[in-house]
Parts: C-alpha cells; sequence; structure tokens
C-alpha cells in the first residue's frame, strides 16, 4: 500500500481522538500564556512561533502522546515547515508515532454576515496542498462560524466549505470540514437543524471516490448527527470542544456513539513550561485518557 492508503487504513480502523495543535497566529499568544509563556519572553513572530513549536514538540514528544490515545494530530503550516527530533514534523507523528497528519489550511475568518462568519479566501491553497502532499500529509482542516440560526447563511457557509473541499480531495486529500456552532448561540439547537440538512445534501452531491470528514460542535442531542457519520462519503465525525469543559466535553461525547473527539484548547489547560518531565507527562496522560475513552464510544 502507498502511505495514504496506509493512513486511511488506520483512521477508518483505529480508536482514538484528534489532537488538533493548529492554534495559528491569532490564537498562539493565549495558547503560550495558558502554558506560562507571557508577552514579555517574545519580541517578534519568529521568536513567537518558536517558542510555540517547543510547546507541541514537548507534547508530541512525550511517552504519552501515542497511537493508543491519539489517531490523528491536525498541525500549523508553521509546524509543518518545522522539525521534531530531525525529522519533518508531519513525518515524525507518522513514522515515529503512527498517528495521521493533518494540516490546518484556513487563513481566518471574514466578519460576520448572514449570522455566520465565512473563512477568508485561501491564497496559494493549491501550492499549500502540494506542500503537504509532498510531506506525506493525508489530509486539511478548515473552520468557519455558524453564530445564528440564519437558513440563508448557513447554505453559504457549507456551499463554501465543500466548494473548497472538492479542490482538496482533487489533490489527493481528505478535507475535514468543520463549521462549528458557537456553543452560547441562543438558538444553536435550531442552527444545528439548518446544518445536517445541508451537509446531507452537499454530502449527496459527491461522486462515490470522494471522501470528507466532519468535525462539528457537540449537539445538543445525543446522536444528532447520525445520519452524517452513517453517509458513505463520511471517513469520520469528529467534535470540537468549543469552549466547553473537558468533563462537558467528555460527557457530551459520549453520548454521541461513533463520535471522536478533535480537542484543541483542553488538551494543554493543564500543561506548564514550569513542569518537570515527569509531572508534564502525568498531566497530559491524565487530559488524554479520559478524552480517548470517551470517543470510543
Amino acid at each position: 500500500m502507498t502511505q495514504f492508503e496506509q493512513q486511511l487504513e488506520h483512521m477508518k480502523s483505529h480508536q482514538g481522538f484528534i489532537a488538533a495543535l493548529d492554534q495559528s497566529g491569532g490564537s498562539t499568544p493565549t495558547a503560550l500564556k495558558a502554558y506560562g509563556v507571557t508577552a514579555d519572553k517574545f519580541s517578534n513572530d519568529d521568536e513567537m512561533f518558536a517558542l510555540v513549536h517547543a510547546m507541541r514538540s514537548r507534547i508530541i514528544t512525550s511517552p504519552v502522546f501515542n497511537s493508543d490515545y491519539i489517531c490523528g494530530s491536525i498541525l500549523f503550516e508553521n509546524t509543518l515547515d518545522r522539525n521534531i527530533q530531525g525529522k519533518a514534523s508531519s513525518l515524525y507523528l507518522w513514522q515515529e508515532k503512527q498517528i495521521v497528519p493533518f494540516l490546518k489550511v484556513d487563513k481566518g475568518l471574514e466578519a460576520e454576515r448572514k449570522g455566520v462568519q465565512l473563512m477568508k479566501p485561501i491564497e496559494f491553497l493549491d501550492k499549500l496542498l502540494a506542500k503537504a502532499k509532498q510531506k506525506h500529509v493525508f489530509g486539511t482542516k478548515m473552520r468557519s462560524v455558524i453564530l445564528h440560526a440564519n437558513s440563508e447563511g448557513i447554505a453559504e457557509l457549507v456551499a463554501q466549505q465543500f466548494n473548497v473541499a472538492k479542490q482538496i480531495m482533487a489533490a489527493g486529500l481528505v478535507p475535514i470540514i468543520e463549521p462549528e456552532i458557537a456553543i452560547h448561540s441562543a438558538d444553536k439547537k435550531q442552527s444545528e437543524v439548518l446544518l445536517k440538512k445541508e451537509l446531507m445534501q452537499q454530502l449527496d452531491s459527491l461522486s462515490k471516490d470522494e471522501l470528507v470528514m466532519l468535525k462539528v460542535s457537540l449537539p445538543e442531542q445525543a446522536n444528532f448527527y447520525k445520519s452524517c457519520l452513517d453517509h458513505p462519503n463520511v471517513l469520520k465525525l469528529v467534535a470540537l470542544s468549543g469552549g466547553y469543559s473537558i468533563s462537558e466535553a467528555t460527557r457530551r461525547l459520549t453520548e454521541n456513539q461513533g463520535m471522536i473527539a478533535s480537542f484543541s484548547r483542553v488538551l494543554t489547560d493543564n500543561l506548564s513550561v514550569n513542569q518537570s518531565e515527569d509531572d508534564f507527562n502525568k498531566e497530559l496522560k491524565a487530559t488524554l485518557e479520559p478524552i480517548a475513552l470517551a470517543s470510543n464510544t
């Protein structure tokens, strides 16, 4: 089998969840601060990204960050361009950890319009996809946000996601489509109804060999997205934590059979740059275990 085919089989058959280590320029200072690295420790973007890469490298090289808990990991482009222990980050994940690498490709969000925030145009996407493929990345992730139950806005958002997804699939990668619904939205449940309708219509339009993954906010009703999970074009249905605490996120995830986690913020909540390696690994394991367990329901 090719490496892509091996990774595809791994994603189909392997238990565990997807660790999202893809905070980009705007969210990196917040991630570093939570880790104990304050803004006075860096004076420009290069120094900031070097520090966040050191944090991610520490997580990825930890002995508890392994395929017992994790089936895939999402990287930021800056991480893809860097090495971990002498290997390209994506290759280290797959070759040393048997964790399938994904790449965040979106460039942030437009201002709210029609109750949603569409993705900004993704410049030079073909070039980025070619680089990802060359580094044996399996798939991509792109995020947009639903703030209100506006049927026209949600239809536009889902159409944009699938239009870009087709470009990604044509490049030989599997896209993670992420139409996040804000968890504190007053009409979140109605937004879920509208979103599922649009997702199913778009999924039905795909050819039989076009595979996607869906990343959605944890729903108000258990197993609400089961029809999406069962669709033949859906490789995996994954959930974002969306600001829920780890206890609430894992509780909700356990209620949704077949859905796995793709959490980011909660992964580093209890980690600190000042921890000893033993304490760091202990805290990381205490975070990974319940997420993996909830993902295997």
